[in-house]
């Protein structure tokens, strides 16, 4: 009788390869009031790289990323163009040359962009109609609606990946609250049934192009690549 492969499994999402609901309990967004909020706590949520803030504004209560130099009972201002650490303005309020993080992508949409730990843009400069060129730490640009919200400063946990986890059971325990396949293993090292590489026989390896709409399984090698094979110097 035959058997899901790996690919297969996770994409079929049975308890085995399923993440956990309360990894994701917490969800960044931006309240829809204005005026003066307070960080009534900061978290640690296992889905996101960065420390989270509780934040209440009236009787609405949220959560961001925190940036650097965050602390309980802080206040913070949503709103105006005040361009503090922590506050939330609309990007045509915001002046040129600042750090910001958690960008809308569309006006009201919650923040969509820059928000692992450490990270930050920076707003480059005014166009016409309202956008603005958003400058990544990529030293890609990006551009958005003036309407657009964002956050003062940068992302805390910052260097994150640079302690080493020491042992497996740690980095297994933190996979698996993402659902990330860990450890990996080289495909044409697997046995044949749990990929299309694996198997003994056959170790020469070749590029295998996958059709686009392939199923989990064949789903491997390139994915509908504009060319293969070495380029002509």
């Amino acid at each position: 009788m035959g058997k899901r492969i790996i690919s297969q499994a996770r994409g079929h999402g049975s308890l085995t390869y399923r993440v956990r609901k309360q990894a994701y309990r917490y969800k960044i967004k931006y309240p829809m009031q204005e005026g003066e909020a307070e960080i009534i706590n900061i978290l640690h949520s296992p889905a996101h790289s960065a420390p989270l803030l509780k934040i209440k504004i009236n009787n609405e209560i949220f959560y961001n990323s925190a940036f650097n130099s965050a602390f309980v009972g802080q206040k913070i201002i949503i709103g105006g163009n005040d361009a503090k650490d922590g506050n939330i303005l609309m990007l045509k309020n915001v002046p040129a040359g600042s750090k910001v993080y958690n960008l809308e992508l569309n006006p009201g949409d919650g923040g969509k962009m820059v928000r692992v730990a450490g990270g930050s843009a920076t707003v480059a400069k005014a166009l016409e109609h309202n956008k603005f060129i958003i400058l990544m730490s990529t030293k890609k640009e990006v551009v958005l609606s003036g309407d657009c919200r964002v956050s003062i400063g940068t992302i805390a946990g910052d260097g994150r990946t640079l302690k080493p986890f020491i042992k497996a059971g740690k980095k297994f325990y933190k996979m698996k609250s993402r659902n990330k396949l860990w450890p990996r293993t080289s495909a044409v090292k697997m046995n044949a049934i749990d990929h299309p590489f694996g198997s003994g026989r056959g170790k020469r390896i070749k590029s295998k192009i996958a059709k686009r709409n392939a199923p989990a399984g064949a789903r491997v090698g390139h994915l509908r690549p504009r060319r293969t094979g070495r380029a002509k110097k």
